[in-house]
């Protein structure tokens, strides 16, 4: 059961110092172990700070030995009430840079207060003091980060970061997800267009196409999940693009299906020939900003696929 911090003596208020140091010094080693790759000049940053927090952690374990003796009892935050509870992001494969910067942020600020109210609890003049400087030791620790990254974030080293960032993006969410809505918009046209023209029924095609887009969706999820695990090609993890492709596709085919929710065949229809425009500039529209593919190029390569697509499902149905 968790302690109420106006609870705490000075002792177990100092282990929980130190435990915290320990913990935060480990998880700016995690941040910059995981950003190293892709981010060096960021994982630097994360390396220095982790050098400020095992410096904290030294001079707590020896006010605590001056005043305690050797043994230091084992306090997490998670043992006492009114801490943050941190996400475990630095688990994350890949990290990204954004992210870990936030969480940093929210670190600092939270352990700064923790000085903050540790100093007024304590009486001994000697350790107030630690936790007074500690304090403000966090609180510059936003310089800090201001000043590693001027001297290491060089306006070159930003604009690498952020190509890699947006590789990142792309590799492992823009791909499966394009992949998938780019099939969900064409394949299932055929389908749909066949079941519409061949029976005039709208409910007949709803059907039809709600089975084509769920369908297609389940199969390119598991495809893309088992195409490769990420680890050489930097993909990330292959179930999170598993789901995105799946959604993209399921989402791409009921697009041109939910109007077909409409009892009258021909409206139903002319909306759905609407929608399926949309969705193929949309799909180029993607191309030309995430794979710097030329407009006119992605449209007239998308468009001409999917029309003839839609023309063969018209044929098949009205035959």
């Amino acid at each position: 059961m968790a302690k109420n911090f106006k609870d705490l003596s000075e002792q177990e208020i100092l282990a929980l110092a130190i435990s915290s140091e320990e913990t935060d010094a480990r998880i700016y080693a995690d941040f910059a172990a995981g950003l190293k790759a892709d981010y060096p000049a960021t994982a630097q940053i994360f390396e220095e700070m982790e050098a400020e927090e095992d410096e904290h952690r030294r001079k707590l374990i020896e006010d605590y030995r001056r005043r305690f003796g050797e043994h230091i009892p084992l306090i997490r935050r998670e043992d006492v009430k009114g801490f943050v509870h941190r996400k475990p992001v630095w688990m994350i494969r890949p990290l990204g840079i954004n992210t870990v910067r936030r969480q940093a942020e929210i670190m600092e600020t939270e352990t700064r207060r923790f000085y903050e109210r540790a100093a007024g609890k304590v009486s001994d003049v000697s350790t107030r003091k630690l936790l007074g400087d500690l304090a403000e030791a966090e609180r510059k620790h936003v310089t800090l980060a201001d000043n590693l990254q001027q001297e290491y974030l060089t306006p070159d080293v930003k604009a690498q970061e952020e190509k890699a960032h947006r590789r990142l993006f792309v590799l492992q969410i823009v791909q499966p997800g394009l992949a998938g809505l780019m099939d969900g918009s064409v394949s299932t046209l055929a389908p749909v267009f066949a079941a519409a023209f061949a029976t005039h029924n709208s409910h007949a095609a709803l059907l039809v196409g709600l089975a084509a887009s769920v369908g297609a969706g389940i199969s390119m999820a598991f495809a893309e999940a088992a195409s490769d695990d990420g680890s050489l090609t930097g993909r990330g993890k292959p179930l999170l693009r598993g789901v995105v492709c799946g959604l993209m596709t399921t989402a791409g085919g009921i697009g041109h299906t939910l109007p077909y929710l409409i009892p009258n065949f021909r409206t139903a229809t002319a909306i759905a020939v609407v929608i399926v425009a949309i969705e193929l500039l949309v799909i180029s529209w993607i191309r030309k900003r995430y794979m710097d593919t030329p407009f006119l190029r992605a449209a007239f390569q998308v468009i001409v696929g999917g029309v003839l697509v839609f023309l063969v499902g018209i044929w098949i149905g009205s035959s």
